[in-house]
């Protein structure tokens, strides 16, 4: 069976892989340009497709009348996108006479739409997963032919939960891959009534609230830290990444309003307060005794 692949990020990579493992045949893949300004923290689709002699395209504009045509000359059976970050209009999803199956991070129609496993994080979910769908003109909208949960720890981050996800990925793709090559393909309407959508994240979206609970922005900054931008306050004209913190609930104190407490520097929030353990700030990281020594000079001072 011939499959055209939309892929990035690693799993794009273990897309590809498990594609070749069960036997199916990869003419053509459209992968990314990596942005110079991201933070390129996962493996290569098109160094993998070197690796691999699979011809791989990097196209601004997937949907085009050239790469349209592209697409129909390499005659897929089916298409699959692995994390592939354009969407695909009926165009090319109606080109393969099996479809076309889209792999998303999150246990649809639960976090629809962009950046799924930071907003599972950011919403304090304690369960999502990974759905393989079929693609349809409207985004991770289609049947659902194979899903897997997956449990978020309370001290999950994005990147560790992205992690989890990619080994629950590969075992769904292990285990439905088998049934697809042999055109045994189960299909589940998807009810988009019992789902959520949300849209994509930009870097200031990381900006802190400080009048939100303690719970809420712990939350964000495991949602955001390293590798993504952080989430971030201004101390005077500092602006400062806050790359870990933990809450205390039992707390009250001002929201932003930063004080010492038997040398513990504590951060007030709507409800609680938060305890920085590892910031950014002025190009540096600090920790312990040099992160107290900022915070001493700023005591009193609000968090804006």
């Amino acid at each position: 069976m011939r499959a055209v692949v939309f892929a990035y990020h690693n799993m794009g990579l273990l897309g590809i892989r498990r594609l070749k493992c069960a036997g199916f045949e990869i003419p053509l893949v459209f992968s990314h340009e990596d942005d110079p300004g991201e933070n390129i923290w996962f493996g290569s689709v098109s160094d993998l497709c070197h690796e691999l002699a699979i011809p791989c395209v990097l196209p601004r504009a997937p949907n085009q009348y050239g790469w349209i045509e592209r697409i129909k000359l390499a005659k897929p059976d089916i298409i699959f996108s692995f994390y592939y970050r354009h969407m695909l209009k009926p165009a090319i999803l109606n080109i393969p006479s099996l479809g076309a199956y889209n792999l998303h991070g999150s246990y649809l129609p639960a976090y629809r739409g962009r950046c799924p496993v930071n907003w599972v994080i950011i919403k304090g979910e304690q369960q999502t997963g990974v759905t393989l769908h079929e693609m349809v003109d409207k985004p991770d909208a289609g049947a659902i032919v194979s899903q897997k949960k997956v449990e978020i720890s309370r001290d999950d981050t994005a990147l560790s939960l992205f992690k989890k996800l990619e080994l629950s990925a590969d075992a769904l793709l292990a285990e439905i891959l088998p049934h697809i090559i042999i055109e045994d393909i189960p299909k589940t309407p998807m009810d988009l009534t019992q789902g959520s959508y949300y849209g994509g994240r930009k870097p200031e979206d990381g900006r802190i609230c400080w009048e939100r609970t303690s719970e809420e922005i712990y939350n964000l900054i495991r949602a955001v830290t390293h590798p993504y931008p952080g989430a971030f306050g201004f101390v005077g004209d500092d602006m400062v990444i806050f790359w870990w913190a933990v809450p205390a609930n039992d707390i009250p104190l001002e929201p932003g309003r930063i004080i010492f407490q038997e040398n513990t520097v504590l951060i007030g929030t709507g409800e609680g307060c938060l305890i920085p353990e590892e910031i950014g700030v002025n190009g540096r990281i600090l920790k312990d005794l040099n992160l107290q020594k900022y915070f001493k000079d700023h005591e009193g001072e609000t968090v804006q």
